[in-house]
């Protein structure tokens, strides 16, 4: 299957814009989750943009950018995760597999992004010196239009020419290798759980995991059931802390 114009349009779209709210206003929609949700209804598979967004979702959790460092571009890599799961006809398995090193390839990009824009800083530097503030915010708004093709424009190659490309390795791969990227897509949502909880303290509240995983696997609870039940005890847990907290310090007023 092959993707039609304005969907590919609409996904180099997204690619930019997801790229330009990282580094902006920060509006939410640039987390895979919600990049999955909207590859899904312009591909018209929801299900599977849902499933391979919460995948990269939960492998970039534990993952930030500090101190100026680069990070892989999950974002990006549901894109493509998605469209190749729509074109190979290979399910998103395999379209995870073929994502995640593009995913990969967004911290170079990141890296010569802001190799390019150090020079438009000590640009726009100069022009501040200079008193020259009208060519000071020209040369600022290059930055943003740098950060919208930098990573669409691998997207729009990998959209266009490598579509093809990986429909036609696929088809001479025998059987055991697709199989074996198929089962490796299936351990990815495995690792980003081990991803996430090797961040958090997940020995210090043992037992709020072992609850929710008794609720799951052996009471068969949704994964809403399972969300609102932990929205419920961390309310409590909460709570609890706060009313100790406000004991212990009405104590040490009655003891001055």
């Amino acid at each position: 299957m092959t993707l039609a114009v304005w969907q590919i349009i609409a996904l180099i779209l997204v690619a930019a814009g997801i790229n330009l709210d990282r580094r902006g206003l920060s509006l939410t929609h640039a987390r895979p989750a919600i990049v999955g949700l909207i590859c899904g209804l312009i591909l018209g598979d929801v299900n599977s943009g849902l499933y391979i967004g919460g995948t990269f979702t939960l492998m970039s959790l534990g993952v930030a950018a500090i101190g100026g460092s680069s990070v892989p571009d999950y974002g990006v890599a549901t894109i493509i995760a998605c469209a190749f799961a729509q074109t190979t006809g290979q399910g998103p398995e395999v379209g995870l597999t073929i994502g995640l090193p593009v995913g990969m390839l967004g911290v170079q990009m990141d890296v010569l992004f802001k190799i390019c824009n150090s020079f438009i800083a000590q640009k726009a530097q100069r022009y501040a010196n200079e008193k020259e503030f009208k060519k000071m915010y020209t040369i600022m708004l290059l930055s943003p239009v740098m950060v919208a093709v930098f990573m669409s424009f691998p997207t729009a190659v990998a959209l266009t020419a490598g579509a093809p490309l990986v429909q036609a390795i696929l088809d001479v791969l025998p059987a055991w290798v697709t199989g074996g990227l198929s089962v490796a897509g299936k351990l990815l949502p495995g690792l980003g759980i081990a991803m996430l909880l090797h961040y958090m303290p997940a020995k210090k509240y043992f037992n709020y995991i072992l609850i929710g995983f008794v609720v799951s696997a052996y009471i068969k609870v949704p994964v809403l059931g399972v969300a609102l039940l932990g929205t419920a005890l961390a309310y409590k847990f909460y709570t609890d802390n706060e009313a100790r907290a406000t004991v212990g310090f009405a104590g040490g007023l009655e003891d001055e």
